[in-house]
This record gives C-alpha cells, sequence and structure tokens, in this order.
C-alpha cells in the first residue's frame, strides 16, 4: 500500500537527487534535499485538508490529480510561478526573466522579494477565507468545544467570514502604508495589498462556490438517483447523474489546484532564503510537492480522516496560522522554521486528541 501511494515519490526523489548531483555538484544535491524536506514540513497542512476534500472523488480524479494535478504544482507553481513574478515585476518577457534568474540571481531575489506583498495578501486572504468558513461552520464534531462553540454561533451572521477577511485586509494595508510613511526609502505598498488581497477573496469566492455548487447538486441528485435512471431511460437518454458527478469533481479539482497554489506560496518564498538558482529550487519544491501528493491520496485510502476525527480540525487551524503569517509577513519577517513548526505542532495535538478520544470511546465500549 506504502509503495504503490509512494512509488512514484521514491522514484521521482531519486532521480531528481542524482541529477542535481550529477548536474551541478554535492552541494546542489544537499540543497535540493533541504527544499525537499522544507516543502514537506510547510504544507503537511495541506495534505490533510486536501484528503478532507479529495475523498468526495472517484479513483479517476483522484489518478488526475496525481498526474495532471502534479504537473501543475511542479511546473506551474514551483517553476512558472517564480518566474512570472520576476516578469511582471520587472516589466520584461518570460525568457528575459529566466536569462535574469540564471545570470543575475541576486537581482532575481529582489524582484521576488518586492513582489512579496502582493504574494502574501493574495495566498493570506484565499487561506484566512478557507480557515474563517470552517470555524464558523457548526459541526456535530468539536475538537475546541470553548472556542468553536461561540464561533459557531457567530457564524449564523450571513457573510461574516467575508467581513472579517476584509477588515483584516484594510488594517494589513493601513499597516504597510504607517510603515511606509514613517519608513525613508519603503514605497507605500498598500494599495498593491488591497488589490491582491481582494483578489484572492474574489478566488476563494468564485472558485469554492462554484465547487460548492456543483457538490451541492451532486448531493441532491444522489438522493434521487433512482428517479433520475428510470426517467432517463423512459426518454432515452443517458443518465445525466454521471455527467454532473464529472462537473462536481471538476470544479472540486480546480478548487484544490488553488488551494495547492495558496499553500505554496510560503515554500517559494521561503525557498530565497536557502537558494537563488531557480533550477535547484523547482526540483527541491518539485519533489516536496510529490510527496504532499502522495500523503493526500494515502491518507484518503486508508480513511485516516475517519478514524482521527480531529485532524480536519488541526488542519484548519494550521491555515488560519498560516494565513495570519503571510499578512504579517507583509510588514515583518517570520523564520520558515517557526512557519512550519506551527502547522506541524497544530495537526500533533489534533491527532493526539483524536487518539485519545478512540481509546476513550473503546474503553466505553467494553463497559
Amino acid at each position: 500500500m506504502v509503495l504503490r501511494t509512494f512509488g512514484w515519490s521514491f522514484a521521482v526523489t531519486v532521480a531528481g537527487l542524482v541529477f542535481a548531483a550529477w548536474q551541478w555538484g554535492w552541494e546542489a544535491f544537499g540543497i535540493v534535499l533541504i527544499l525537499s524536506v522544507l516543502e514537506i514540513s510547510l504544507s503537511f497542512d495541506n495534505a490533510v485538508v486536501n484528503a478532507g476534500i479529495l475523498k468526495k472523488m472517484n479513483a479517476f480524479w483522484q489518478r488526475l490529480f496525481l498526474t495532471v494535478g502534479i504537473l501543475i504544482a511542479v511546473f506551474g507553481m514551483r517553476l512558472v510561478f517564480p518566474v512570472v513574478i520576476v516578469a511582471i515585476s520587472a516589466k520584461v518577457g518570460p525568457i528575459e526573466a529566466v536569462d535574469l534568474a540564471i545570470d543575475d540571481p541576486g537581482r532575481y531575489e529582489d524582484l521576488v522579494t518586492d513582489a512579496h506583498p502582493a504574494i502574501a495578501a493574495f495566498g493570506g486572504m484565499f487561506l484566512l477565507m478557507i480557515f474563517l468558513d470552517f470555524v464558523f461552520e457548526d459541526r456535530d464534531i468539536k475538537w475546541l468545544g470553548w472556542l468553536e462553540r461561540p464561533l459557531a454561533r457567530l457564524g449564523k451572521v450571513d457573510m461574516l467570514s467575508v467581513c472579517v477577511a476584509l477588515v483584516v485586509l484594510m488594517v494589513s494595508a493601513m499597516t504597510v502604508a504607517t510603515h511606509a510613511h514613517v519608513s525613508t526609502g519603503h514605497a507605500d505598498k498598500s494599495a498593491t495589498v488591497l488589490l491582491s488581497g481582494v483578489a484572492g477573496l474574489i478566488t476563494y469566492l468564485v472558485v469554492g462556490g462554484l465547487s460548492g455548487y456543483f457538490e451541492d447538486r451532486l448531493e441532491d441528485d444522489e438522493e434521487h438517483e433512482h428517479e433520475e435512471e428510470e426517467k432517463a431511460r423512459a426518454e432515452g437518454r443517458p443518465v445525466s447523474v454521471a455527467a454532473l458527478a464529472g462537473k462536481a469533481a471538476f470544479f472540486l479539482f480546480l478548487y484544490l489546484e488553488v488551494l495547492d497554489a495558496s499553500f505554496s506560496f510560503d515554500g517559494v518564498i521561503g525557498a530565497f532564503a536557502i537558494t537563488n538558482h531557480i533550477f535547484w529550487m523547482a526540483l527541491g519544491l518539485g519533489i516536496g510537492a510529490m510527496y504532499v501528493r502522495s500523503l493526500t491520496v494515502y491518507l484518503v485510502r486508508q480513511g485516516t480522516l475517519d478514524d482521527y476525527v480531529y485532524l480536519e480540525h488541526g488542519a484548519h487551524y494550521a491555515i488560519g496560522a498560516l494565513a495570519t503569517i503571510l499578512l504579517v509577513t507583509i510588514r515583518y519577517e517570520i523564520s520558515e522554521i517557526i512557519t512550519g513548526l506551527v502547522g506541524v505542532v497544530l495537526i500533533a495535538a489534533s491527532f493526539l486528541s483524536s487518539v485519545r478520544r478512540n481509546r476513550a470511546l473503546d474503553a466505553a465500549v467494553e463497559k
């Protein structure tokens, strides 16, 4: 089971490390390995959340997530995304941006750093909305009941999560504007933060709304599946439920890709603290992304989220922490070690709570 799920990840790891050592030497080998570990540690919460969504899909879409999805994750976010950032910031073409990354890595890093407020605002708002919609929803199973019960009551107010997110965005933009005003040599990026944050919010509402819409439609049709099949046969047309399932799965797949993109922001930015080499960065983060993908499928096939019911809670709290960290990094620097440890600690705590809950339930059954 482990080899079948992680086989490609193991193979890519060996091939990637061997290629790095052969092409660039042992220094590249070490840096690629470090970046792989960095990506896995920063994205474990991503795997847990992804698993909660992926378990709603059939085996075909799970395979698509591991094949097409990984191409988008590796080449799109880990290689193309940094190049696009530089191209937009420096107002040059993609080819010139790649040349800049190879010939002048210092300048390349400066341009990506300059674009960080926009990246952090977009990713921070997208992830913040995921966290807020989770904690404002009333759930049968609660991990931190003292906190989740009052938040669920507040969640009955329509559009509360959007209002809270916009307030947070305004405070972030005002903080950036104040910093630019009192500090010489700092450009005012408050407008950039506002625009990027709103773009992240809109992206979440559009993609999340579409996936939720088709998911609800799918659930409604599953309740009336027998009637639909009989009606389709009587009219001599194919059953529409399968087609609808395809639409639902497609938009859930799209939602997963946008979610992965938002999670990868911190990994891409953090990688610049280790190396400026664009290909080392893409290789290391790409290997890490493979393990995150495989771990997601493993959690689904093992039914881990059903056995350890608080894991999803811990992952969403980790998302909230990551969103907060991203927004704070618009103004202040935060170590990637802290970013990775926060998520690991929260998920570990939720796992241990799940274990204690299962033991308590087993003890009650035995009595």
